[in-house]
């Protein structure tokens, strides 16, 4: 489903009694154009001087929440983005500071979830506006949810969809999902490769989680689609924003 090397797909595959896998898409369908505003293309500039893509989600004009292993050398934020293919009123803004969750592990991809200082404040505008994020769920899990990117929609295509595309997922009760602080669906549908670190919004319109890494267990049985739960972070989140925000 995203984008790893192939000693963490190995180390993966080993603890977690699975198998990360590319994911698939099916089921989803185009967004209406800029229908989700607060979402991001997150352009990562790597090592080997490669380009590759990630998602991610507008907190507010300064900041811009995505998955912690959605790392690179040097990123670029752009913002009212709906065809990849057009530029007319896109923003492209560089990160100034980057700042993967303190407990994020790489290993296991646990508290997948990263934040994202840009370089100069975001403009708002109706193709580009914030997105709240959920408190606490008080145990009970949020009904109706959406996961959108612009990641693989078909196993066999190489590359990332020119339209923002959205899927509906459910959310399913799990205490190894509960334990990691994760909420997860299952199932063929959900997110694809390049859809990390967008967010999973609900009926209230908040995120509730981060796109993370979906696995397929060893012992066979459905595809575990996995978003790190967002509320188990808020004072991470919050202590982050505050200290940084002029």
């Amino acid at each position: 489903m995203f984008i790893f090397c192939e000693l963490v797909m190995l180390i993966l595959a080993l603890t977690l009694d699975g198998q990360v896998h590319t994911g698939k898409i099916y089921g989803g369908r185009k967004a209406a154009p800029h229908s989700r505003p607060y979402m991001v293309l997150l352009e990562r500039h790597m090592e080997d001087d490669s380009k590759r893509h990630c998602g991610g989600f507008l907190l507010n004009e300064d900041f811009v929440m995505t998955a912690a292993h959605c790392q690179a050398k040097l990123y670029s934020v752009l913002l009212g983005v709906h065809n990849v293919h057009e530029s007319h009123n896109i923003q492209r803004i560089s990160v100034k500071e980057v700042f993967p969750n303190k407990d994020y592990n790489e290993t296991e991809l646990k508290n997948d979830i990263m934040l994202l200082k840009l370089s100069s404040k975001a403009t708002f505008s109706k193709n580009v506006s914030p997105i709240p994020l959920a408190g606490n769920d008080h145990g009970s899990l949020p009904k109706s949810c959406t996961v959108s990117g612009w990641g693989r929609s078909d196993k066999n295509v190489k590359f990332m969809c020119h339209v923002l595309m959205e899927v509906n997922v459910t959310l399913i009760e799990n205490e190894k999902c509960a334990a990691d602080k994760l909420y997860c669906s299952e199932g063929e549908t959900g997110p694809a490769q390049g859809d990390s670190g967008g967010p999973l919004v609900c009926n209230d319109g908040k995120a509730y989680g981060v796109v993370s890494h979906t696995v397929t267990p060893e012992s066979g049985g459905p595809h575990l689609h996995g978003y790190a739960k967002i509320s188990d972070h808020r004072s991470w989140i919050s202590s982050v924003m505050k200290l940084k925000i002029p």
